[in-house]
């Protein structure tokens, strides 16, 4: 099952300049991850604040389990979870409170949310700093408090804008085992990233985005089995 689909994508940023975004396709099925590898200013961060419904677009389609993000945008949303590249949380809150705003708009149950902000404490590792406001938090905090928040409705898709930046080895490698099992339960990820070795470790595919347009969609398997790996097939578009 598609959860995301992405047809013909196109985005510019003005009405005179041109686009950023030309025609992206893409897909992410149920169980599947996803990572979108271009260099700085490809149109990767473009087409994952369109698909949140962040950014406005000028033609195409987005849509979550079969919810257009124009037309029934608070539907399509409800299934949605995603970090942003700059960890944009409400800082004059502590940690806690801002879970449990998250938890209060998707319309998480208090016993539910108890139970999954523990599990995703033993993730995160935030530790008694959760109780803390956010504007004490250092980078690498916000990050983590930022994905937490992302996950308390356990979203059937999880994006995510560089999701490893400012993190620790340890907590790094903590997330990717729970992005894995997370996907194993049948849930979906996006996620863009320069690390190749996390893309490596974690996708099933990968889709390179060149000046707007995707240039390869390939599956990280089949690459693997001809002998090929991320690196080398990011190397060789670029």
């Amino acid at each position: 099952m598609e959860v995301l689909k992405v047809e013909e994508l196109k985005k510019r940023y003005s009405k005179k300049s041109d686009l950023v975004v030309k025609g992206v396709s893409l897909s992410c099925g149920e169980g599947e991850i996803v990572g979108l590898l271009g260099h700085n200013g490809a149109g990767k961060s473009t087409v994952i604040k369109c698909i949140e419904g962040v950014l406005p677009f000028e033609s195409g389609s987005i849509s979550i389990l079969g919810k257009d993000i124009k037309k029934d945008p608070v539907n399509a949303k409800k299934n949605m979870g995603f970090v942003t590249d700059n960890h944009a949380v409400f800082t004059a809150m502590t940690g806690v409170e801002y879970v449990n705003f998250l938890a209060d708009i998707y319309g998480v149950s208090t016993e539910d949310r108890k139970a999954r902000l523990s599990k995703l404490q033993e993730v995160f590792r935030l530790g008694d700093p959760i109780y803390n406001l956010i504007s004490s938090y250092s980078h690498g905090m916000k990050q983590k408090i930022s994905m937490i928040g992302s996950l308390i409705h356990q979203p059937k898709l999880w994006i995510l804008d560089e999701p490893m930046l400012g993190l620790d080895p340890i907590t790094m490698n903590a997330v990717i085992d729970y992005m894995k099992s997370y996907a194993k339960a049948g849930n979906s990820i996006v996620f863009s990233s320069h690390n190749l070795s996390t893309v490596q470790k974690l996708c099933d595919r990968v889709v390179i985005i060149k000046k707007g347009t995707v240039v390869l969609n390939i599956n990280l398997a089949d690459a693997e089995k001809e002998g090929k790996n991320i690196e080398e097939i990011f190397l060789n578009e670029y």
